[in-house]
């Protein structure tokens, strides 16, 4: 503030004495102009540096508001491809769906997940279709990759499916590959165990096991896992084996309940028959299938 009072003053005395026809003209026009042009100078480019700033504050200004844009944009673009992949995804799902359904003659009912159980002790998931939707009690749930669980409690507009994976479950399985049997139970992981099964069978790590359709729940045939470890200890009677399930259960989102069970009560469409004793089944015990004798 200073500089520009002085300047002012400067520039003023000087043009002030220049104006004097009485005084000598050059010696004091070139006087004034020794002491005035370094002032002028130096606010001349002041100035024109603070335009530059403020014509580069006011470019960088609107840029940055361009780039706003360009990012709501580029945010909007990239919404909208995860819509388009998600869609994707969920069409390949229910292709999957629609030739595992079309492979039974028996109709089905697509269910999409809508919770799941927060303990660690229970396994299970809400779903969100119901009795009016034709599903009830008992009915088995399952993907196009293999056995999802059994439907425990069906209200009107949904159900609550019981896992495989929970440790109170337990299915009737055999060995694909040596007709071996066993039952499946839950462990509360993705990892099940293949309880029962002999010493004296063969079962390997790879081997896949699939339901035999004696539980009257699954039909025979459908996957459940492949077995990862192999335990056989001489001092007991079956072996120790160890399978993971080919349902990934973390990312279940869409599963298919027939509208109807697979065996009926009286046996039909079965290879049971309540009346006939058969020497095929375990005992059940507790929902769980003993070895006989015990």
């Amino acid at each position: 503030m200073l500089g520009v009072v002085l300047f002012i003053t400067v520039t003023f005395v000087g043009l002030t004495i220049s104006s004097r026809d009485l005084l000598s003209g050059n010696g004091f026009q070139r006087l004034a102009v020794y002491i005035v042009a370094p002032f002028q100078s130096l606010v001349s480019g002041f100035y024109f540096r603070s335009l530059d700033f403020w014509q580069i504050y006011f470019t960088s200004v609107s840029k940055a508001a361009g780039m706003d844009e360009l990012k709501k944009e580029l945010a909007l673009a990239m919404a909208a491809q995860n819509r388009c992949r998600e869609i994707e995804l969920e069409n390949e799902r229910l292709r999957r769906f629609m030739e595992f359904s079309h492979s039974s003659e028996r109709p089905f009912v697509a269910a999409r997940v809508i919770g799941r159980d927060p303990s660690l002790w229970s396994k299970t998931i809400m779903i969100n279709k119901g009795m009016k939707d034709g599903i009830s009690k008992g009915l088995p749930v399952v993907v196009s990759e293999g056995i999802v669980g059994q439907v425990v409690n069906a209200f009107d507009a949904y159900s609550r499916v019981l896992l495989i994976i929970d440790r109170t479950s337990a299915v009737d399985a055999l060995v694909q590959s040596s007709r071996a049997r066993g039952i499946v139970q839950g462990d509360n992981s993705d990892i099940c165990i293949f309880k029962y099964a002999l010493r004296k069978e063969s079962v390997v790590p790879g081997d896949v096991i699939v339901s035999s359709g004696l539980d009257q729940v699954f039909p025979k045939g459908l996957r459940i896992g492949a077995v990862v470890d192999v335990k056989k200890d001489s001092s007991d009677l079956f072996q120790a084996i160890y399978l993971k399930t080919f349902v990934d259960f973390d990312k279940l989102e869409e599963v298919i309940v027939p509208r109807e069970p697979f065996f009926s009560v009286h046996g039909e469409n079965s290879e049971f028959d309540p009346d006939i004793p058969s020497d095929r089944g375990l005992p059940y015990f507790h929902g769980e299938k003993l070895p006989d004798g015990e």
